[in-house]
């Protein structure tokens, strides 16, 4: 493990210019936020209305999930045009009264775009299906012949992330059976060439359209597979897990990096515009590339999201994000919960608390208690908010909102569940409407009379609405509020230097500055408080000078003596 004492570049002298730095960042599902006409779906419209609390939970940012026109066959990240928004969530004009209203508010506006692949129904698949092999239309995509005498049998071993083989034939317009397209994710998400000349020009366009329309940032999405290898080779059967890097044929290729320089490039034409890379990746050392001087701004750090509730494990994914990042003056972004992941009070009650995407069904078989998940996730928040660099909430987290594993099969929407016939749960347990209001569902997520929300919420989640949480001393909402307004007050808290203290173990104790400490009790027995002034904030009741188990605290340090 790596044993620095200080971390990180100093906090930036002109935050304003480099406000992603030490943002606060909220994670907005759309689909899932505020029904405003009624539909049981989560519109702008409901966003609009609820812009107010966001301002009041302290947010500096909010990064929206894609809201452009779609079939929904992967919730949104199968998109017919990415110029446009879904009807179901609003216009157009209505993203521009949110970018305007928001701004007032001091809350910029983080889009996601979606470069890897497009929805087959985007007008550029729907004319390479309708063209001859060979074409231009089809070189746009990852069009090829079958294999075997009568090209039955797919070009290559290649395997979808949602399950089964990644390519599909298509028809001919004569009528025959004819070539296959590439999808690692679902048969309607072909996949862009990324080779092809006017693939890149369509995208740096798109950066230009929504940066011009007044976005602050752009969320890319599944950042490292644009690229493939264009002999499309099979991937090894002896090696079906080839570590992603330049030997692997789609995953982390080295040449994907000159897409993201010509990317920033755009993005620094315009004022204070940040690009945050999705980027699941092992190896940590090939993941600071993409945050390279020139490149991304920031990418999420994944092996926090995953990591166990284990002082050791967590000290050891601190250190070596931080030391990973400062080469390259980039900062480290901090995240508990997403769209994609088990929500984090079920993840910590569990026996087994790590996470992983390919284990998904393994942790959805463990039992949670949600009152020690509960009392983890509050401790978990002030130990996140108080590292270097920006953090992420995800919508519900602010709620002490869990993870909700018994949605009827026949109300599951997410392909995950459909593509492996319910062996994998899926991530719909993640993206449950929130609970706002009142006793019963749909508690307050639509306006009365309206239809039943898109997916069923607990019954239990009537303690758990923004209403009996505000003012509600010890909710986990006036938690959030607290340690976001702290956060934002404190100079030495965000971006900037960060040294561990001496501690027993089982506990993590740091500093940020000369003003602020923040302890965290991951060990079983009670903890000793380091000398301090007085107590910031805490996320349970403490014993004394005591810091019970599963407990963080933020102190004032006490001064220095002359």
């Amino acid at each position: 493990m790596l044993d620095l004492r200080t971390h990180g570049p100093v906090r930036s002298a002109a935050p304003g210019d480099a406000w992603w730095r030490s943002a606060a960042i909220y994670q907005l599902y759309v689909r899932s936020f505020a029904d405003g006409n009624g539909d049981g779906i989560g519109d702008l419209a409901g966003v609009r209305a609820q812009l107010p609390y966001l301002a009041d939970l302290g947010v500096d940012a909010i990064w929206f999930n894609p809201w452009y026109p779609s079939p929904m066959s992967d919730a949104g990240y199968d998109i017919s045009d990415f110029r446009n928004i879904d009807p179901v969530f609003g216009t157009l004009a209505d993203v521009d009264a949110l970018i305007s209203e928001a701004h007032a508010l001091g809350i910029r506006i983080i889009t996601d775009i979606v470069p890897n692949h497009c929805s087959d129904q985007h007008p550029w698949f729907q004319a390479a299906l309708a063209a001859e092999p060979g074409s231009a239309e089809r070189d746009r995509f990852w069009f090829r012949p079958g294999r075997g005498p009568d090209g039955s049998i797919p070009p290559n071993n290649w395997q979808s992330v949602f399950g089964g083989p990644a390519w599909s034939r298509v028809t001919e317009p004569d009528g025959s059976a004819g070539e296959w397209y590439l999808h690692l994710f679902a048969p309607e998400q072909p996949d862009f060439n990324w080779s092809n000349s006017s693939v890149r020009a369509e995208f740096e366009d798109l950066l230009r359209f929504w940066f011009d329309r007044g976005a602050d940032g752009i969320r890319i999405d599944s950042a490292a597979m644009l690229t493939k290898n264009p002999l499309l080779p099979d991937l090894p059967e002896l090696r079906p897990d080839l570590a992603p890097g330049p030997n692997h044929p789609f995953l982390d290729r080295d040449d994907v990096h000159e897409i993201y320089q010509a990317w920033r490039a755009i993005a620094d034409e315009y004022q204070s515009r940040v690009l945050i890379g999705e980027v699941w990746l092992p190896d940590a050392v090939r993941l600071a590339t993409y945050v390279s001087p020139g490149e991304l701004h920031t990418v999420f750090n994944f092996p926090y999201l995953s990591c166990p509730w284990d002082a050791a494990q967590l000290r050891e994914v601190i250190d070596n994000t931080l030391a990973l990042n400062a080469p390259v003056g980039a900062p480290a972004t901090w995240v508990l919960s997403n769209h994609d992941v088990d929500r984090v009070v079920t993840r910590y009650g569990r026996t087994d608390t790590a996470f992983s995407l390919a284990r998904r069904s393994y942790f959805h078989s463990l039992a949670a208690g949600i009152e020690l998940g509960t009392r983890r996730a509050r401790a978990a928040a002030l130990l996140t908010m108080a590292l270097p660099g920006s953090v992420y909430v995800y919508q519900g987290e602010e709620l002490g909102l869990w993870e909700v594993q018994d949605i009827p099969d026949e109300r599951r929407q997410d392909p995950i569940w459909h593509h492996t016939h319910g062996a994998d749960p899926g991530r719909d347990g993640a993206r449950v409407p929130l609970p706002w209001a009142g006793d019963e569902m749909p508690f307050g997520f639509s306006p009365p009379g309206a239809a039943d929300p898109w997916l069923p919420q607990p019954k239990e989640w009537r303690d758990l609405t923004v209403a009996a949480e505000t003012g509600q001393d010890g909710s986990m909402l006036e938690l959030y509020r607290a340690a976001l307004a702290i956060r934002r007050s404190e100079p030495a808290l965000g971006d900037g230097a960060m040294m561990w203290l001496p501690s027993a173990p089982g506990v993590l104790a740091f500093s940020r500055g000369t003003s602020v400490r923040c302890v965290v009790n991951i060990s079983a027995e009670p903890a000793c408080l380091p000398e301090h002034a007085g107590l910031l904030l805490a996320s349970g009741p403490l014993d004394g000078e005591l810091l019970p188990p599963d407990c963080a605290a933020w102190l004032r340090a006490a001064p220095v003596a002359d």
